[in-house]
């Protein structure tokens, strides 16, 4: 059975709060205490890390009952079929915002099959698809467009803000272009810059992902869909224009096509979220540099990393995961032997 994160931040002050959540197994009375603490009345952010198998999904509920997914997975019936289960648990009628970071299969290939089981009120997107379409490429954006075109589209560009009721939700990359002014309280130079080398090649694809900023009270959580290596780092070099995070999912699931330590130690996340599969993402380099950022606290994957051959052409050039390079089994929400068939009760919450 396939499982998911919840993350509940409850309060619009959470800087002393403990963030973070733990792997699902019989312990069901610990999940519905968390979910409870927003029925009687304890206001809280909702941040679902939803097991696309790879792929990107990720569903949030405001404090005020919006809800907003962030991708909708692989192509097919499954993910979409999670992401509705997802959202019935959370106590939703309605998507009010789906957005799509990037036009990659992982990542929007779910949302014609979603939308036929689930009412979108509105789509976010960067509009038009800067891919040059292909014979395989084009009847999956099609039929993206076809769901569009029977709800609202909003396009958004960066410093642009999605008005998800209750949260302050701002766009900080989109169609390639990245913040160019500070956020609030960012600004300081990174002392980090020098120590960067860039990519000579990225892939377009990646590089124009839609990355949104989500604040709550003091709490600030960062999502990027793939944004690439090279730019990730315009977004803190010269100067760290995003400032600090204290939930921060990795870019490109956590494979060595992003992640620079220039760029993560900037962000200086307390907890991570790799939403990667059994042999895809979460490589032994994310994870060392993680682990090896100042107030980081906690690491959470999808799924163990699975003991594989690294591969060059994604600047994997050692042996990647294995039990050593794991997060403890607790951190982990599917595990060698778990099925991955359908959606499962949710983890457990963290507040």
């Amino acid at each position: 059975m396939s499982r998911t994160f919840i993350f509940l931040i409850a309060g619009a002050v959470v800087a002393s709060s403990h963030i973070g959540c733990e792997r699902a197994q019989s312990e069901r009375a610990q999940s519905d205490e968390g979910i409870q603490s927003t029925e009687s009345g304890n206001e809280s952010l909702d941040i679902y890390f939803l097991d696309m198998e790879g792929g990107g999904g990720t569903l949030i509920v405001s404090p005020s009952g919006e809800s907003m997914v962030v991708d909708a997975g692989n192509p097919g019936v499954r993910d979409a079929e999670r992401i509705v289960a997802a959202a019935k648990e959370a106590g939703l009628e309605q998507i009010d915002y789906f957005l799509a970071s990037h036009y990659h299969p992982d990542h929007y290939g779910g949302v014609a099959e979603l939308a036929a089981r689930f009412s979108i009120r509105t789509f976010v997107d960067m509009g038009s698809n800067p891919e040059e379409l292909t014979e395989r490429s084009a009847p999956l954006f099609e039929a993206y467009t076809d769901a569009r075109e029977k709800s609202r589209h909003l396009e958004v560009k960066v410093g642009d803000k999605i008005p998800l009721a209750g949260v302050d939700i701002t766009v900080v990359t989109s169609r390639g272009e990245t913040l160019k002014t500070p956020l609030g309280g960012a600004g300081a130079p990174n002392p980090l810059c020098d120590d960067f080398t860039p990519r000579e090649k990225e892939q377009l694809g990646d590089q124009v992902s839609i990355g949104v900023l989500v604040s709550y009270g003091d709490f600030r959580a960062l999502q990027l869909g793939d944004l690439t290596w090279n730019k990730e780092h315009e977004l803190v070099c010269p100067n760290n224009l995003i400032g600090t995070v204290d939930l921060f999912q990795t870019s490109a699931h956590g494979m060595n096509l992003s992640g620079s330590k220039s760029f993560v130690h900037a962000l200086r996340p307390r907890v991570v979220v790799i939403n990667n599969s059994s042999f895809k993402g979460g490589t032994r380099e994310t994870i060392e540099t993680i682990k090896t950022s100042p107030r980081f606290e906690d690491l959470w994957l999808l799924h163990f990393a699975e003991q594989r051959e690294g591969e060059s052409r994604f600047f994997e050039f050692t042996e990647q995961g294995g039990k050593e390079f794991n997060p403890p089994e607790r951190f982990i929400a599917n595990l060698p032997g778990d099925e991955h068939i359908g959606f499962p009760q949710d983890d457990t919450a963290a507040r």
